[in-house]
């Protein structure tokens, strides 16, 4: 699985903020390595630089030098929308006659076509097939006629999705969460600025404080000097729809979202697994990366258990980090022979051993079939797999790059027939109920559309877990006062 982006938005009181804005990026850049890109305002004139690759590859020194003012904001992308080619690649910018654009987005919408169809009518010419140039237009349409505030507003109210945003309008930047929360942005302070980031982890790089989230349906106006900003909640949820698997995998464990430090999340997360299906044996070891916090998490609750005989926690598996994405083998075959290229069992650590294997989730389960021959050719007597997730039984429509349902292991399976597949001993997955608990939310506050088939928004042919429509699009929408 794939995260579709990470955003950034800085302000900056007398100083460029490219390099920032850099720094920030790499910070983000798990989030998204096809396409990077920073765009800043001078006071004067948008300058923007848009690459594909990584943030190493994209930037060279003389691009940030010429990169001017203390404005701008950044984007990594991975797609879920649109094709992979740089005319996809963000930040988006516009020109038009209320001035210039920028725009970084990070989540899905879900009626895209719609709004751009109507657009398309209304004279506007697409240089892309994503989503973001379709939100781009639609704002600077309704900047034409409002105040950044008001057409903020109107825009909300015709798209339909996950959507957090960084947004510069000639030299102001702002921030945008999506009125359901699903896509994670928070905001800092710097010695000299503000910054608005997709994780805390961007704003901890550049010597910054974490001084909130952004709140579901608000929108954040950074002053043009640096000084401060200002807020505006311009829609007030029922409930929220996070999601759930930023805490699960793709959020960076040293950030903070929703208030909660990922990885102390990850091991209540492991800690809950342990109470619900854990069994003695030997050795816990994660799955690195992302399934080390929640072995530490069960192997710390099995130790604190008096019914149980402890267990000791090891790194069995080694990682080797020169490897690329297995997705990019052409053939079964050699995804299958690139687990092996990627991971490595201690022996010492497995041999003789009842091994119990940590994972944050299984999606086709080819990964964790390699992952369990593995553990017995080097030598384990049993393989028990507990999983810190539900399974995944439908696909992610709000920018998460997940498999079809034809492809998902869980989507017409057991847990008993999964176990048989993947060869372990045993299997087991963590309850919705011990996620939602584990994150301090009602279930009604999540997204659990991959874990359960029903969605927080209105998607052509899925349920809808909740009372949603997506506007009607056919007239322009206005935003009330």
């Amino acid at each position: 699985m794939h995260e579709k982006c990470g955003v950034v938005g800085v302000s900056l009181e007398d100083r460029d903020a490219a390099r920032p804005l850099y720094y920030s990026l790499y910070a983000l850049q798990h989030r998204g390595q096809e396409s990077a890109g920073i765009v800043t305002h001078d006071g004067f004139q948008q300058h923007s630089h848009v690459e594909m690759g990584l943030v190493g590859d994209a930037f060279q020194q003389g691009d940030l030098e010429d990169l001017n003012g203390s404005q701008g904001i950044g984007h990594v992308r991975y797609p879920t929308a649109g094709s992979v080619n740089a005319s996809c690649a963000q930040p988006f910018s516009v020109s038009f006659k209320s001035g210039s654009l920028g725009l970084s987005h990070n989540g899905n919408l879900v009626n895209a076509d719609e709004v751009g169809d109507q657009l398309a009518d209304l004279g506007h010419a697409f240089t892309s097939d994503g989503d973001t140039e379709v939100i781009a237009h639609d704002l600077a349409r309704n900047l034409l006629e409002e105040d950044l505030v008001r057409a903020v507003k109107r825009t909300m109210s015709r798209i339909h999705g996950s959507y957090s945003l960084t947004i510069m309008h000639d030299d102001t930047v702002l921030g945008v969460r999506d009125p359901e929360g699903n896509r994670p942005l928070c905001i800092g302070e710097l010695e000299d600025g503000y910054v608005l980031a997709s994780e805390s982890a961007a704003i901890d790089t550049l010597d910054g404080e974490l001084i909130r989230d952004v709140r579901p349906g608000e929108l954040v106006v950074l002053h043009a000097d640096g000084t401060g900003y200002d807020t505006y909640q311009l829609v007030q949820p029922e409930n929220t729809a996070h999601c759930f698997f930023e805490h699960v995998y793709f959020a960076r464990p040293d950030s903070v979202i929703d208030d909660e430090l990922v990885y102390e999340v990850r091991r209540d997360l492991g800690r809950a697994l342990w109470d619900e299906s854990g069994i003695d044996s030997d050795v816990v070891m994660p799955v690195p990366d992302s399934g080390r916090a929640f072995a530490s998490g069960y192997a710390e609750a099995a130790n604190e258990d008096d019914d149980a005989d402890g267990v000791e926690f090891a790194e069995g598996l080694m990682k080797n980090r020169y490897v690329g994405r297995t997705f990019i083998m052409p053939t079964q075959d050699e995804r299958e022979r690139a687990v092996r290229l990627k991971l490595n069992p201690i022996k010492s650590t497995v041999e003789g051993k009842t091994v119990t294997l940590i994972d944050d989730s299984i999606v086709r389960g080819t990964t964790s079939n390699q992952l369990v021959q593995l553990l017995y050719d080097a030598g384990a007597e049993e393989v028990h797999v507990r999983i810190g997730a539900p399974p995944i039984v439908a696909p992610c429509y709000m920018g998460i790059d997940m498999a079809s349902r034809e492809e998902l292991i869980a989507a017409d399976q057991s847990v008993a027939d999964i176990r048989d597949e993947i060869g372990a001993d045993s299997l087991a997955y963590l309850s919705i109920d011990s996620v939602a608990g584990a994150l301090s939310k009602s279930k009604a506050d999540l997204c659990l559309g991959c874990v359960t088939g029903e969605y927080p928004y209105d998607i052509d042919g899925e349920a809808k877990d909740r009372e949603v429509d997506r506007p009607a699009i056919g007239t322009a929408a206005s935003a009330d006062d």
